[in-house]
């Protein structure tokens, strides 16, 4: 295949990454979109295995099958309360290609012969191995802390100790010292090693003070990093296709951040280096405050209440996803809406433990996309709504976000579920959520709580409502 051919290849495959990102923004096309970008990826990868300078092909067949063996039984296992596990070990897998590959061509540049070598010192390529490495080995051990926290191997708490900050940015220094020096003096072999054990432990410091959360940002943002790893790789390599994927997905993905940033009002930094929920006391008294005696009901109550309600918006959270109870939630839709009572879902930007969590989970269980609306177009419409039933949902449901100036979460957008004229919340226990305070919400006098495993509570409910 001529060279001609391959960049017209890559000009292709670019195509459909950007028509697939396009298409991923909406529910409705990202099917489709999942597939334009499916396609460019393969034409990409045929275009650079046909390419002259590729590794034999029973490597590239052996890679073929492990990596297809270890994708299939991903898979196959995970669950989708699961995903966001399974993300954040896909961006740290990313970052480790992409730190390999760069470490690979500078170990090739080692065969050069010195002069040539030399002139690679203060280029653009030298430098992309060194971003490359550094960006890639910090994703890689960052996205496996995330991974720890989201599958509780490890607290979900943020971690501080004395001098934190000092001892990274301490860090930062010694990477960016090594950082130039290798890129001046590509032949430095000993300072590469350094660079890459620094960055992995970098990695660890960076991620290890962000508590549960904010761990749909920290997803959002190893994805960015992930992208930029994969961009610098493509300098490295001199590969369009790698170039423009990897930039779609560094600043896709920091789009995203900032979104959801936006939604819980704060900024970047603070995410990072807040230390949000370090001090998370026990069932989060302390942070709420006595505010009275929560209310129990059954899914029997709930039904009383429901048959004579004309409208119904379902808030969904972690609860739900932890309870696998989507499919249940689906079912209960369909009774209400048997009944004459109109449903739809508020779906919050930062609600579970990655960004599109809930829509996940609901497009698995075929609840229509139209039901799920926004949280800045549904919350003027919970005044005029008789139930507002909200399943695990916690932080982003309370109120003292509006009101409370001394709570953790004050100024963060909610969903204004306490308008609702009644409020059903289903929850294991009174026990708090990410954030670690209380909800002044579960002892409102429109709000019911129905204590349970979610999954349960819910077919409860249906049984209660068909019954009634």
């Amino acid at each position: 295949m001529s060279e001609t051919t391959i960049q017209i290849a890559y000009l292709v495959a670019s195509t459909l990454f950007i028509l697939g990102l396009r298409n991923l923004s909406s529910p409705k096309s990202a099917t489709l979109g999942n597939a334009l970008a499916a396609s460019g990826m393969f034409v990409a990868v045929l275009a650079t295995l046909l390419a002259q300078g590729v590794v034999g092909w029973p490597t590239i067949l052996a890679g073929v099958v492990v990596g297809s063996a270890i994708g299939a039984v991903l898979a196959l296992r995970i669950e989708m309360t699961a995903m966001p596990q399974m993300v954040a070990l896909l961006n740290g897998f990313g970052g480790a290609a992409s730190a390999l590959v760069a470490g690979a061509e500078l170990v090739r540049a080692q065969g050069l012969d010195p002069a040539t070598l030399a002139e690679m010192g203060g280029s653009i390529k030298a430098s992309a191995i060194v971003l490359g490495t550094l960006i890639g080995a910090v994703t890689l051990t960052g996205s496996l802390v995330a991974f720890a926290k989201l599958q509780e191997l490890v607290g979900g708490a943020a971690v501080t100790y004395p001098l934190q900050r000092t001892v990274n940015g301490a860090i930062a220094v010694a990477v960016v010292v090594l950082c130039v020096m290798i890129a001046i003096d590509p032949s430095r072999m000993d300072l590469y090693a350094a660079l890459a054990a620094v960055a992995l432990v970098f990695g660890v410091l960076l991620v290890i003070p962000i508590g549960g959360a904010d761990m749909p940002v920290v997803i959002s943002l190893l994805n960015s990093y992930s992208g930029i790893a994969a961009m610098a790789t493509g300098f490295v390599l001199s590969n369009a296709s790698l170039v423009i994927a990897g930039a779609l997905v560094g600043a896709s993905g920091l789009f995203l951040t900032k979104i959801m940033c936006d939604a819980m009002n704060r900024s970047l930094s603070n995410v990072l280096f807040g230390a949000f929920g370090a001090q998370a006391d026990d069932g989060g008294a302390a942070a709420g405050g006595d505010q009275g005696t929560a209310k129990a009901y059954t899914p029997e109550d709930a039904a009383v209440i429901f048959s004579n309600a004309s409208s119904c918006i379902i808030v969904p959270g972690y609860g739900m996803a932890v309870a696998q109870a989507q499919h249940a939630v689906a079912e209960l839709t369909e009774v209400l809406e048997s009944k004459g009572i109109k449903v739809s879902f508020a779906i919050h930007p930062v609600a579970g433990r990655m960004p599109g969590h809930m829509n996940v989970l609901l497009a698995e269980a075929d609840v229509a996309y139209e039901r799920l609306i926004e949280m800045d177009e549904i919350n003027p419409q919970f005044p005029e709504t008789d139930v507002a039933l909200v399943l695990g949902a916690n932080d982003v449901v309370n109120p003292s976000a509006r009101a409370d100036t001394s709570s953790p979460i004050y100024g963060m957008p909610i969903l204004d579920v306490d308008y609702a004229t009644n409020v059903f919340v289903i929850k294991r226990s009174m026990n708090p959520g990410f954030a670690g305070i209380q909800n002044p919400l579960f002892f409102h006098d429109n709000t019911m709580m129905i204590f349970g495993d979610a999954k349960q509570v819910v077919l409860s409910l249906v049984e209660a409502v068909k019954n009634y």
